[in-house]
């Protein structure tokens, strides 16, 4: 009886190392995209170019932000996975950065 409570406590343990591990691996897949934003922006500066060449861009800047996007979900889905997280969890997690403001 005494080795099934002191067992317990380490499983929410692990639960809450895992959750951490979780969030930290979230964090850091939002600080790449945060990254590859502001060198998106960057990239594009003042310079002025022909209405063609900024079609192209547009286009460039849309696949980049698709594969971005997929590569996210994939990473998300895998760590969900891992951890064995539910969508629910998860949701709850995105919808509080977003109000924080953590992610747009």
């Amino acid at each position: 009886m005494k080795q099934q409570n002191s067992r317990q406590p380490v499983d929410e343990r692990e639960k809450l190392r895992k959750f951490r591990e979780l969030d930290d691996a979230f964090a850091e897949a939002l600080r790449g995209l945060d990254t590859a934003d502001s060198k998106t922006d960057a990239s594009n500066g003042a310079s002025a170019r022909s209405l063609e060449g900024q079609q192209q861009e547009v286009a460039v800047e849309q696949q980049d932000e698709k594969t971005r996007q997929c590569l996210f979900e994939e990473r998300l889905k895998s760590l969900m996975s891992e951890y064995a997280q539910p969508a629910d969890n998860v949701s709850r997690l995105l919808q509080t950065l977003k109000s924080l403001g953590h992610i747009a």
